[in-house]
């Protein structure tokens, strides 16, 4: 399966990773088993791993992305989103997914780098406190 995740349910954490080429009904079809795990959170931080991605979304399939999480937020809510997206029209386009999914988050951003992603979703969640 190319997306895979773990959910901290006492932490309120979901650690998301996309591998190899990822589709749009994968990413859609996520979401939905999300909705029915029984150890989703209402409320979720995100860390979000791309850098094992392979494929590169179109706009249509960001702007798919984006309705889906703001379909989603009757079961789940995400605060912060940490994405790491290591190659550069990946980068890219996640930046577009930041702009338009950001009204569904407290926080998004983008890096390139997993620690800096990490320590960044840290502070986030500790602010939020």
């Amino acid at each position: 399966m190319p997306i895979t995740y773990v959910i901290d349910a006492q932490q309120k954490l979901i650690r998301t990773k996309c591998i190899g080429n990822v589709t749009l009904p994968e990413v859609i079809g996520h979401f939905r088993e999300l909705e029915r795990d029984p150890d989703c959170p209402h409320q979720l931080d995100v860390f979000l791993d791309l850098s094992e991605t392979r494929s590169l979304p179109l706009t249509r399939d960001i702007s798919g992305v984006s309705a889906e999480i703001g379909r989603i937020r009757k079961k789940v809510r995400f605060n912060a989103c940490a994405v790491v997206a290591t190659r550069t029209a990946l980068f890219g386009m996640l930046r577009m997914l930041e702009v338009m999914a950001g009204p569904y988050f407290r926080a998004f951003r983008v890096f390139r780098v997993a620690s800096q992603a990490e320590e960044w979703l840290a502070s986030e969640r500790s602010a939020a406190k």
